[in-house]
């Protein structure tokens, strides 16, 4: 605020008029068209330099905007700088944007500015005076108490400008409390500029206010800038300063060390901050249990710490604290708020598990496993239920062969001693333990100048059991030489007495022995050879020769054992070649390698001495042998022999002279590799011999068939059909297996296999002909025709593996069919077709009548029927259902698995 200026100079009529001119260029601008601002060169920052008129160009807007960022626009159209500006000789242009956001409907208006060079016309029409410059009118500090009393409306201060010595001017003010929320908190003389507040404030809510001052001419000139004006609210001490939390509960652990952090509260005062109304001191003013003074408070930051180390939880396990907070610093008068603190005592291990006893007895009995023997008790004063409480136990004395074990009851923290591996009462007597238990969680290291462990002695007592024998080792072995005699002896196996360590009264039986070499004395566990012995046979592993002996005492008490035969080696078995054909491919080679093996032991092996076995003159004038090392020697051929396949006898001996001739099959094949070699002719001996050729051999191939047919044909001659082969139609009941056996053909009808007959065609008054056609009938079913007349008959070739074919029919107008059908060619012709096949018609010999389970597994006998009072003379008999078969003493079996509900089957005979 400037002090107002005595009017009647020359400089204020200047001033004026300027005033006037600016004002007219500005109201000049049309809505919604070019704007032209006359300005200086030079624009200081926030400088007021014109006034656009945005209501005619848009009254609807709600968003107004500059396109230059040196350029703030005001919503009564006023345009401020807001940086220093200095223009140039050219014009300087900017957009203002008016937008409705609700609609997005948008104008603009261009705004140009240019330097002005004319002396702008007066005003008012007065005399020309010079006046000096005004100053800005400046905000006076302004505040006010919060909460006050009043009276109200309460003057604040006076807002007057400079300009009110030449101008009539018209104060108002505009934002937060006047026209904004609170509203109508201030409000502003018009005529006098003072400010006034119509009620009290809380300065928690509003800590001050920033308002808009104007000052303006009744015609709505603008002389000054618009004034910022900043009302702050005093504070007072009104609020109490109020804990973060009602209740605090914090967690420590008993024994610790003094100035232990337990924890920090924390409080909270909404008046100004860094003033004596939100300096706040924090202090304890109770303690339960109220002896001793365990913890402090430190009384800035709040943070409780411990001022003793005889933190005990197992005296007291929580300490409830009773804390304040002040304001003013602590002073009387501030204000204050107490809560409350509870503080946990956390357990530590700070006291050992001990034993309730220093000493136990307990007794079990030899050779038991698994079982209880002893509970044993320990006291700790920590918490239960947790690591700190919990005991581990340990044997640490006693138990070297581990027949013992410890492990705590998890409910009740007792130590359980269990027996694991049996305890022999013939060997100890009497077991003394040590035991010791510690807790899960390590002890802790106030405590540690004490002693660690607890410690008890268990005596358990072995009480005797009368056991069965004992086979212990369980393995022996004995040695024994292969080849050795049968009725050799030898020692056996050995079983005791446990009690005794006697082998009295105890009985031996094999329960394995692989090959049956051997036979063991009942009495004594020897082993006497009941066969030879053969280190060499396949059952034999490493020379060892296994047996399973069983043991048995008078109570019938057992033990297993095992008897390994040690079998030594002797020089019975010479050295051999296992390949026996040796293929050389002339003339890329000229020689084979050839390796020996021999069973025996190494001593009784290599090296090998090889030699051609001199039996003819061939052998040694057409090969030649060479030995190569121990094992392998090189056969090579000699003289040139003809491409074929020789036999070369080859004598191979060990080192003691053990030999064995193996015969050679060699070779000779013209060819790169031996898989290129075709050669199969039979091999020659040496070299000497006849080779068959192909068509010789394709000669004794041809003689030997037709060796066949003729006496194929002979069978066939002399045999015959007695009885024509009848098949009973198919068909499914409920769990029930039907046989019929038919037998005794009809005269003039033909039955199918599905039930529906046929009448025969070519019936005579003579004889009975059938022949095998493959004409249509019923619907292109193959059929079996029936044919009488004459004294033909269906006749059988048998013989030579051939069954069922069709003789030649005499005295009518068949056709001969020689026998060309073979039995696999009818078997494999009606096999697939039963159901589909006619059968003679008649009436069933005998109907049979199975019951069976509905699912059958392969290869079971599921009843028997008696086919001596239907078939007497059938050589084959065969089922119509290829899931049975038939045998010849009646047994129907199975021939797969089988599932079914009802089913019917016919057998045929065949003579």
């Amino acid at each position: 605020m400037a002090a107002a200026r005595p009017s009647g100079s020359w400089s204020g009529a200047l001033c004026r008029l300027l005033l006037l001119t600016l004002a007219i260029l500005i109201f000049a601008s049309d809505a919604c068209k070019n704007v032209t601002l006359y300005v200086p060169s030079k624009l200081d920052a926030e400088k007021l330099i014109g006034r656009v008129n945005l209501k005619e160009c848009f009254t609807a807007a709600n968003l107004i905007h500059s396109s230059d960022p040196d350029f703030q626009i005001l919503e009564d159209g006023s345009v401020y700088t807001t940086n220093s500006i200095l223009l140039s000789s050219e014009k300087r242009s900017f957009t203002i944007l008016l937008s409705n956001t609700e609609n997005q409907e948008k104008k603009k208006i261009f705004v140009f500015l240019e330097h002005q060079t004319k002396v702008l016309k007066k005003r008012q029409t007065k005399e020309t005076v010079l006046r000096r410059a005004k100053r800005r009118w400046a905000p006076i500090p302004c505040s006010m108490l919060e909460n006050s009393l009043g009276p109200f409306p309460l003057f604040l201060q006076q807002v007057q400008s400079d300009t009110a010595q030449n101008y009539t001017i018209y104060y108002s003010i505009r934002g937060p409390g006047v026209d904004q929320e609170p509203r109508n908190l201030f409000y502003v003389e018009r005529d006098t500029g003072n400010l006034y507040c119509t009620r009290a404030v809380d300065r928690e809510q509003y800590e001050s206010f920033e308002i808009i001052a104007f000052a303006t001419t009744p015609d709505g000139y603008t002389p000054e800038l618009p004034l910022p004006l900043i009302i702050k609210i005093e504070d007072e001490n009104d609020n109490y300063p109020i804990f973060t939390e009602e209740t605090y509960t914090f967690t420590i652990f008993e024994n610790c060390r003094v100035g232990t952090t337990v924890g920090q509260v924390c409080a909270t005062d909404r008046d100004e901050p860094d003033t004596m109304h939100t300096r706040l001191k924090y202090s304890i003013i109770g303690q339960v249990p109220p002896s001793p003074t365990l913890f402090s408070m430190h009384p800035t930051t709040g943070v409780i710490t411990t001022t003793s180390s005889q933190l005990d939880r197992e005296l007291i396990d929580k300490y409830q604290l009773k804390i304040k907070v002040q304001d003013m610093d602590g002073q009387y008068f501030g204000l204050q708020t107490t809560s409350t603190c509870i503080i946990n005592i956390d357990d530590v291990n700070d006291h050992l598990p001990t034993f309730t006893r220093t000493s136990y007895v307990a007794s079990v009995e030899e050779n038991t496993v698994d079982v209880e023997i002893l509970r044993v008790t320990v006291e700790d004063k920590d918490l239960v239920n947790t690591a700190n409480w919990r005991a581990n136990y340990t044997i640490l004395k006693g138990n070297e062969n581990g027949n013992f074990k410890i492990v705590t009851d998890a409910k009740t923290n007792e130590g359980i001693l269990c027996v694991v591996k049996p305890l022999n009462y013939e060997e100890k007597q009497q077991v003394i333990l040590q035991i010791g238990v510690v807790n899960e969680a390590p002890f802790s290291r106030e405590a540690s100048s004490r002693s660690a462990m607890s410690t008890a002695t268990v005596t358990v007592n072995v009480r005797d059991q009368d056991e069965g024998p004992e086979c212990n080792p369980p393995i022996q072995t004995v040695r024994m030489s292969e080849n050795a005699a049968v009725g050799t002896t030898s020692n056996g196996y050995k079983a005791y007495d446990p009690e005794t360590r006697s082998s009295s009264g105890i009985r031996y039986k094999k329960l394995t022995d692989p090959t049956g070499w051997v036979t063991i004395d009942e009495n004594t566990g020897s082993i006497r050879v009941f066969r030879s012995l053969d280190r060499e046979a396949e059952t034999i592993r490493n020379g060892i020769y296994n047996i399973t002996v069983l043991a048995s005492d008078q109570a019938g008490r057992t033990c297993t054992g095992t008897l390994g035969i040690i079998l030594q080696d002797v020089n019975d078995n010479g050295p051999f070649i296992p390949k026996k054909t040796v293929i050389i491919c002339k003339p890329t080679m000229s020689s084979a390698e050839i390796v020996a093996v021999d069973p025996d032991e190494p001593i009784n092996g290599p090296p090998f001495d090889f030699s051609l076995e001199s039996s003819t003159s061939d052998v040694q004038r057409m090969w030649r042998l060479n030995k190569i090392n121990d094992t392998a020697a090189r056969l090579s051929y000699q003289n040139d022999p003809a491409f074929g396949s020789y036999v070369v006898p080859i004598t191979v001996r060990d080192r003691l002279g053990m030999s064995s001739v193996t015969s050679l099959d060699v070779v000779l094949c013209d060819c790169i590799t031996e898989n290129d070699c075709t050669h199969r002719a039979d091999p020659r001996i040496g070299g000497g011999g006849v080779q068959l050729g192909k068509w010789a051999i394709l000669a004794i191939l041809l003689g030997i068939a037709l060796l066949f047919c003729i006496l194929f044909t002979l069978v066939c001659g002399a045999s015959g059909i007695s009885k024509q082969p009848k098949v009973i139609p198919d068909d499914l009941a409920q769990q029930n297996l039907i046989v019929s056996n038919t037998e005794a053909p009809g005269d003039d009808k033909v039955y199918s296999a599905n039930g529906f007959t046929t009448q025969t065609v070519g019936a005579s008054a003579q004889g009975v002909c059938g022949t095998m056609g493959s004409g249509v009938k019923n619907g292109g079913q193959e059929t079996i025709e029936m044919v009488k007349g004459g004294h033909q008959t269906l006749e059988s070739c048998r013989g030579a593996g051939h069954h069922h074919t069709l003789d030649s029919c005499k005295g009518g107008h068949t056709e001969v069919d020689n026998c060309r059908y073979t039995y696999s060619e009818w078997h494999s012709f009606t096999q697939p077709r039963l159901g589909e096949i006619f059968s003679l018609a008649g009436e069933a010999c005998k109907k049979v009548i199975l019951n069976v389970p509905s699912k059958l597994e392969a290869d079971k006998i599921i009843g028997r029927v008696n086919l001596e009072e239907c078939f007497r003379s059938a050589d084959l008999i065969q089922s119509s259902d290829p899931d049975f078969r038939v045998l010849s003493d009646g047994s129907v079996y199975t021939a797969r698995a089988v599932v079914l509900s009802e089913r019917k089957i016919t057998f045929i005979p065949f003579y």
